[in-house]
């Protein structure tokens, strides 16, 4: 599979599974639009890279139009309407569990999002039907599908095995796969051949939908039939900040799609000259801290953000955050929201159509559960909210939950349109500023900036540590110098860590070709016609 492609002249698709990018490939080569493209990689992402995401998680699509509007279908699933914090202090809880029942507290809202894509595909043109949307999802789902590292380190993990369903879906012969063992879901196979033929909608207000309902009131959640009812993914307009290279979009609210777009507006503003030397880590690292303080004191349910999100990005407040970085020293840390797993993808084609896709179920493999009557593997997102009364993400029935999703998207004053973003929970915004600094602000080729070392500052999965954490190929008298300025600096051991992401971009040029690229760390790449 190709890391990187340029030069093709109906559509591109980039994703970090290669059964995925050749789904891409096939909807486009049967002149699919880039959103139809992505609605196919959507199904099969779903059913390969389960650790990573599956149809019981959240969505988030951010699309720019070949008309160059660009909207953002914002797909979060809502808090059950028994959860509350007295809910949780009775079960004896005094914060949300990350796994079991009580961690899938949170409606799927992925698939609203397919629905509100699959309009926005057959609006632009789009017509191709459901049965070739997601037959390789179902393929893959009912056939089976080769287990990578990733799958069988998260599936051996010891907290998830006693999980309801989790052994059943996702265990052979008893034990937790081995990579290159062949999985099936059957379930998930079923479910989504139901919806081919019953529609998308069946999921929240049908048969399927009501069998959620069943398993989940089976185990115990606080979700119940009328919140999956409920469930729409909602259009609205994105955030955008103008640089001097163009204009950056991304997610609002709950999403932290303001820290990524801040990160870069306070790096602009600290006029750094050339990549990859002392100014130019120091100085994104600088930046996330000040994004993050600020994304974690705001950004919540946008029902309940006491400001809105577009005012953190005015120049007055950006020029007095930038002032507040110290380009020799480093600030103090006082640690971030932690890790996360999920996939992002890119499409886009020669109409001008650009797709950056966000997908997940939060923690690897989410809370655990599998629903038995329809295969479907529940997020557990709802962990992000808290039980104490003052929180800015306090829990209440019907509330949004703080998601570390963000896919970024610009357009480029040169008439490029990209699509770009990565897995990482907190890490998201960091690589995205690496890739995006590398490759758009000191002209590196796209897949040189995806390839090259990166860093990433704060928790990662399972510790409680806040270092500065950088990739083994990365110079020592950099990491030396960033060391005596104040940086907690940790080597991984190895030179390409899953820790730092598994970046991507899809890119539509101005004179009609498409470029794509995915990260060596994943088991993907970038094809397309």
């Amino acid at each position: 599979m190709n890391v990187h492609t340029a030069g093709l002249r109906h559509g591109v698709v980039a994703a970090p599974h290669h059964a995925t990018v050749a789904a891409g490939r096939e909807i486009l080569a049967e002149g699919g639009n880039a959103l139809e493209a992505m609605l196919a990689m959507a199904g099969v992402i779903a059913a390969v890279y389960p650790h990573m995401n599956h149809i019981g998680g959240d969505g988030f699509w951010l699309v720019r139009e070949p008309s160059g509007r660009v909207r953002t279908i914002m797909a979060a699933g809502r808090a059950g309407a028994k959860a509350t914090p007295a809910f949780y202090r009775d079960a004896g809880h005094y914060e949300v569990p990350g796994r079991g029942p009580l961690a899938a507290l949170t409606v799927p809202g992925a698939i609203a999002g397919w629905i509100a894509a699959a309009r926005a595909a057959e609006a632009l043109g789009g017509r191709l039907p459901l049965d070739v949307l997601l037959g390789q999802a179902i393929a893959q789902a009912r056939d089976g599908f080769k287990v990578v590292s990733g799958i069988a380190e998260g599936a051996a993990k010891p907290d998830l095995k006693d999980m309801p369903g989790f052994a059943d879906t996702f265990f052979i012969d008893g034990k937790p796969p081995e990579k290159g063992a062949t999985l099936r879901q059957p379930k998930l196979a079923e479910t989504l051949a139901y919806l081919v033929n019953a529609g998308l909608p069946d999921f929240y207000k049908g048969d399927v939908g009501r069998e959620i309902a069943a398993d989940l009131e089976r185990i115990g959640s606080p979700v119940t039939r009328a919140d999956i009812e409920r469930c729409e993914a909602t259009i609205a307009e994105p955030l955008s900040v103008k640089l001097s290279c163009g204009t950056l979009y991304n997610t609002g609210a709950p999403t932290q799609g303001l820290a990524s777009l801040m990160i870069l507006s306070l790096f602009e503003r600290l006029k750094v000259k050339e990549a990859d030397g002392f100014e130019h880590i120091h100085g994104l690292v600088e930046a996330t801290k000040r994004a993050f303080r600020i994304r974690d004191r705001f950004i919540t349910d946008p029902a309940q953000m006491e400001r809105p999100a577009s005012s953190l990005l005015e120049a007055a407040v950006l020029d007095r955050e930038a002032g507040k970085i110290d380009m020799r020293k480093a600030a103090p840390w006082p640690g971030g929201v932690g890790d996360a797993d999920t996939v992002w993808m890119g499409a886009a084609d020669a109409s001008g159509l650009v797709v950056s896709y966000i997908q997940s179920i939060y923690w690897e493999f989410g809370s655990g559960v599998v629903l038995p009557r329809t295969g479907v593997l529940m997020q557990n997102r709802g962990c992000a909210f808290s039980l104490e009364k003052d929180a800015v993400r306090l829990l209440a029935p019907g509330r949004l939950p703080f998601h570390t999703l963000n896919p970024a998207l610009a357009e480029l004053n040169d008439g490029r349109v990209m699509a770009y973003g990565t897995r990482g929970g907190d890490g998201q915004p960091q690589t995205q500023a690496a890739v995006f600094s590398r490759h758009v602000l000191f002209r590196q080729p796209l897949d040189i900036a995806i390839e090259a070392p990166r860093w990433v500052l704060g928790r990662t999965w399972g510790e409680s540590r806040d270092d500065l954490r950088f990739e083994a190929r990365f110079d020592g008298t950099l990491l030396d110098r960033l060391q005596s300025a104040g940086h907690p600096v940790e080597v991984f051991a190895e030179d390409y860590s899953h820790t730092v992401g598994h970046a991507g971009a899809a890119i539509f040029h101005p004179d009609r070709t498409l470029e794509g690229a995915h990260d060596p760390r994943s088991d993907g790449g970038a094809d397309g016609v």
